[in-house]
């Protein structure tokens, strides 16, 4: 049995790593060529993780061996493993970020913090844990109120549904908490809806694809179908998906086949400790 298949027996923190993983792969190719279709191909040719997998990764290997939780350990996490992978598709002001010897926070408030968060949501022992680690992982670089509130929003989402809580309470939290609406639909948005980096315009419609979707592949389709930051925004409402939704095999598999060695391995140490 290879180590994905033993990933895929695991626990639902293997399975909200791999979620992650996952969107972000089936996205990869309709971030440019962006389509308002559900029904695309899920693996056209070219298909590759990109730096929101790279990222998720340095934050899960930051929460195993950083034991004081500290800005400086994430960062050098960061730093390490997205130089690893320079190609992997970082905006511009966070490609700079990555190679400067002493980075400081730019007051983003694009998504790249809400992309990254998912391990926090596993790995934290409470919700207030997982609000607080979210709110840290986004200030390294990400430090404008939307920024955090992305990340803690999609942190607080996949804690709330790896403990069991329905999509209603989750909604009502979301709103009440951040203030997103999530009462709109995806009919609603879809028809004027264009690529928007920004959290506060993306991270809640990837949470109404999580909603509305009932199986993870519908959840990862939906949240692609959008037509806009369709790596990221499958990302984080595959993340969240997987939390309660079975990964289909096929799908397991070809994102296995498309990982490095040092990526799957990191990824499975996590789910090692998290377990």
């Amino acid at each position: 049995m290879c180590s994905f298949d033993k990933m895929k027996e695991n626990t639902s923190k293997a399975r909200a790593m791999l979620g992650a993983v996952v969107g972000d792969i089936v996205g990869s190719m309709y971030e440019r060529l962006s389509t308002k279709r559900v029904d695309f191909v899920l693996f056209p040719q070219g298909s590759r993780f990109t730096d929101d997998t790279v990222m998720t990764l340095a934050v899960a290997q930051w929460l195993m061996e950083d034991e004081a939780r500290t800005p400086h350990g994430l960062v050098c996490c960061m730093q390490e493993l997205g130089r690893r992978y320079p190609r992997a598709g970082y905006g511009g002001r966070f490609h700079n970020w990555l190679w400067q010897d002493f980075p400081q926070p730019y007051d983003s408030w694009g998504n790249g913090s809400a992309m990254r968060v998912s391990p926090v949501g596993l790995y934290a022992k409470t919700l207030d844990e997982a609000l607080a680690l979210a709110a840290l992982t986004a200030m390294v670089s990400h430090n404008h109120p939307e920024g955090v509130k992305g990340a803690q929003a999609i942190a607080a989402c996949v804690f709330l549904c790896r403990h069991g809580r329905g999509k209603e309470e989750i909604r009502q939290y979301v709103e009440r908490i951040f203030g997103y609406d999530l009462h709109r639909s995806l009919a609603d948005i879809r028809p004027t809806y264009d690529f928007d980096v920004s959290c506060q315009g993306s991270v809640p419609e990837a949470i109404i694809a999580f909603m509305e979707g009932e199986t993870f592949e519908e959840v990862v389709r939906l949240a692609v179908s959008l037509g806009g930051d369709s790596d990221t925004m499958a990302c984080m409402a595959g993340a969240i998906a997987a939390c309660c939704y079975p990964i289909p095999e096929e799908m397991a598999e070809r994102c296995s086949q498309l990982l490095t060695d040092d990526l799957r391995e990191t990824m499975e140490r996590f789910v090692a400790v998290c377990g």
